[in-house]
């Protein structure tokens, strides 16, 4: 099965040139997006006890399915940023049209299929502190390529059971030592954008500073997944990689998460984003 001809009818009559650049993060935008278009500018804790990260332990054939359900070790996932993780500026970008306020949870799948995905993530500040405290919000397609929930038709294209659902969506709060974590799927891809999860974060203390990004995934890994993973394979590779995608250029190399697979064939994905 491949995406459907309607979606990609509206992505060409919208067109590439429609992609927002990012922004660096000592500008004072905060990201809010444009509300009638689908191009995200084209369309728009870990544990904390655990065994340090060894070797990626090899192609997509002994990736998991099914879900969340199928993170039977999830005890046992490392905490990736014991040793530090490294401290980079990262740039913000749009937010895009298929945001909305999203509840406060670990697990965000609500039970739709995919490759189980642990997204370990560290808050940083400009001097590569910790921002405890600081919540986090995600938010990205299952792998069919569509949005939950989303607030104009464009982001579920009419589907009833992506309209009424509030999957790969959740917010989490920073720990002392910045860290949070969500259990997620592997995103899909819609035409015209490179494979990507949305997040903003809202610092602590009273503040209403707001910091708006997206996170992308390396070439080879979501090559490999889309041409054998059996829940993404149907759906064909993406149309846009990285490389031609107008978000990921302005954001950059930064972007990109880290990534392992686990025992239980789940993959463990982590960056420290430094913020503010």
């Amino acid at each position: 099965m491949t995406k459907s001809l309607s979606r990609r009818t509206a992505l060409q009559v919208l067109g590439a040139s429609l992609l927002a650049p990012a922004v660096g993060c000592d500008d004072a935008a905060t990201g809010a997006g444009d509300a009638g278009t689908r191009t995200d500018a084209a369309l728009d804790a870990a544990s904390d006890a655990s065994p340090e990260l060894g070797p990626d332990t090899g192609p997509p054939a002994g990736w998991a399915s099914g879900g969340t359900a199928a993170m039977t070790d999830a005890a046992s996932y490392p905490d990736p940023f014991v040793g530090g993780a490294g401290c980079a500026l990262f740039a913000e970008s749009t937010r895009g049209p298929c945001y909305t306020s999203s509840p406060l949870r670990r697990d965000v799948s609500e039970g739709f299929p995919g490759l189980p995905l642990r997204l370990a993530l560290q808050l940083l500040d400009r001097d590569c502190a910790p921002l405890a405290g600081a919540q986090l919000e995600l938010w990205h397609t299952r792998n069919s390529g569509l949005y939950s929930e989303g607030p104009i038709d464009f982001c579920t294209l009419g589907d009833a059971d992506a309209a009424a659902a509030t999957y790969f969506r959740g917010a989490q709060v920073a720990d002392a030592e910045g860290k949070l974590a969500f259990d997620t799927c592997f995103p899909g891809w819609y035409p015209g954008r490179a494979i990507h999860i949305h997040f903003q974060v809202v610092l602590a203390g009273g503040t209403a500073a707001t910091r708006v990004s997206q996170l992308f995934f390396a070439a080879p890994l979501i090559q490999e997944i889309f041409a054998e993973h059996p829940e993404y394979a149907a759906f064909g590779q993406p149309d846009t990689p990285n490389a031609a995608d107008g978000i990921f250029r302005g954001i950059g190399d930064a972007s990109v998460l880290s990534t392992q697979r686990m025992s239980d064939g789940a993959m463990l994905a982590w960056k420290a984003i430094q913020v503010v």
